[in-house]
């Protein structure tokens, strides 16, 4: 029967991570990534502005939504809507998309020193996601990622836009909206990280 229960578990599982596969895209923009061989350090910039969150049409309307009546709860969770960002978001991007580079052939950071050129993560959409008894469904990011030489800032290099990256935690222990969000970003990270090892190393 546990075996049974197992086999079960693994099969929705292994669904689940195919139909988020086949949902994920990617699109280049602008520019030739290979122009940037050579470049082994990146200072990260997040950018946040005037994005959406789920189905509402502005940030405004889905904080308005979800902190309800009560001033103070409501007030709590938008402290920590936006305390997530840089406290959980963002290392956890960083954290991911430099252990793709072992030998650190490519290095990103919020502070690095002597960094010629720059990576900016602009979240364009975010989809929460939910997970409420036996339904869940994995949060989404929408991103353009813009990358310039620090010299030159109004000159983009390369630019590529991500479209439904997914996050969520290992056998869906994903109750926090903050926590699936965090592992969208950590995703997103590794996709980029990945296509740059593929192209430019």
């Amino acid at each position: 029967m546990a075996t049974l229960m197992i086999k079960k578990t693994l099969l929705i599982t292994l669904l689940l991570i195919t139909t988020i596969a086949v949902a994920q895209k990617r699109k280049n923009k602008y520019g030739n990534v290979k122009d940037l061989r050579g470049v082994s350090s990146y200072i990260l910039v997040f950018e946040y502005n005037n994005i959406r969150v789920g189905k509402y049409k502005s940030e405004d309307e889905f904080l308005k939504k979800k902190m309800g009546k009560n001033k103070e709860k409501g007030e709590a969770f938008k402290k920590s809507w936006f305390a997530d960002r840089e406290e959980s978001y963002e290392p956890k991007f960083i954290t991911s998309f430099n252990k793709r580079f072992k030998k650190q052939e490519i290095t990103v950071g919020k502070n690095i020193e002597n960094a010629t050129h720059t990576i900016v993560v602009k979240t364009r959409r975010i989809r929460p996601g939910h997970h409420v008894g036996v339904h869940r469904q994995s949060a989404q990011i929408y991103a353009d990622i813009i990358i310039y030489e620090n010299s030159n800032p109004n000159k983009t290099i390369f630019e590529t836009e991500y479209t439904k990256v997914p996050g969520g935690g290992a056998m869906g222990k994903d109750y926090s909206s903050g926590y699936r969000i965090a592992e969208g970003y950590a995703k997103l990270a590794k996709e980029l990280a990945q296509y740059m090892r593929k192209k430019i190393l």
